[in-house]
């Protein structure tokens, strides 16, 4: 798929690996339409950029949000989702069990969010024009090496980056007779507003576990990847590790 002139949804695309893939894909010529609860500068913003306040766990809002793009471009080219809130928290903690809302809400957030967001918006990608080899569009999600190597303390975190992983294929194989792509990404530790919330001595355990190289992701790179994935067909119904070989202990 060439990039260029093409249309694109980015989720939580207002900091960290979303923002990264919003800027490399508007680099590359396409429109990027970036969806997020956090609200935006309008300032922020290129010319080929725009700003969608927009809560993935609500039906309406994604309705909306794909309503606008259809409004505005007439078309959707693809998906990169990459809203997502972290947790960490035992089953069986000091204080007592693990609370079910704080489960619930990242399993809302993460796979149910991504889910919603994937059905409404390949509803218009289904409907757009055919590119080159058939292909209508391609959805990229993000997964996280937790869903493999999950530690301590990330149950509810690992279910929803598991079930991310879980539905690729699945997804692509039906999506598939569409002409839509589906590929997740299962990013390392990378240096993100995520990882602001760990301590200096965590980060720095984390980063010698990274075979090489040697230091957190830079979301550039993650936004390099997801546009060579948008690039090359072949790529589909795969989860990729962008990860310097670490595997979490």
């Amino acid at each position: 798929m060439v990039i260029s002139e093409g249309v694109f949804i980015v989720t939580g695309g207002t900091s960290g690996l979303g923002w990264a893939a919003a800027q490399r894909l508007s680099q590359c010529g396409g429109h990027v339409v970036i969806a997020d609860v956090r609200n935006i500068e309008t300032g922020t913003l290129n010319g080929q950029q725009q700003f969608v306040r927009t809560d993935i766990t609500d039906q309406e809002a994604v309705s909306q949000l794909v309503q606008f793009v259809e409004k505005e471009y007439g078309k959707l080219n693809g998906v990169i989702n990459c809203a997502g809130i972290p947790l960490a928290e035992r089953v069986l903690g000091k204080t007592g069990p693990h609370s079910m809302e704080d489960f619930a809400r990242v399993i809302q957030v993460n796979l149910i969010g991504t889910f919603n967001v994937i059905r409404l918006a390949g509803e218009l990608i289904a409907q757009s024009p055919v590119q080159s080899d058939g292909e209508r569009g391609v959805i990229v999600n993000t997964a996280s090496i937790a869903a493999f190597d999950g530690q301590i303390g990330q149950a509810a975190y690992v279910a929803s980056k598991g079930g991310i992983a879980a539905m690729t294929l699945p997804l692509a194989r039906e999506l598939g007779q569409k002409g839509i792509r589906v590929v997740a990404v299962a990013p390392g530790i990378f240096s993100t507003p995520m990882m602001e919330t760990v301590s200096d001595r965590v980060r720095q355990a984390l980063e010698n576990q990274t075979v090489f190289p040697k230091r957190m992701g830079n979301p550039k790179e993650f936004a390099e990847l997801v546009r060579h994935i948008i690039e090359n067909t072949m790529i589909n119904g795969e989860v990729i590790r962008l990860d310097g070989a670490i595997r979490l202990g």
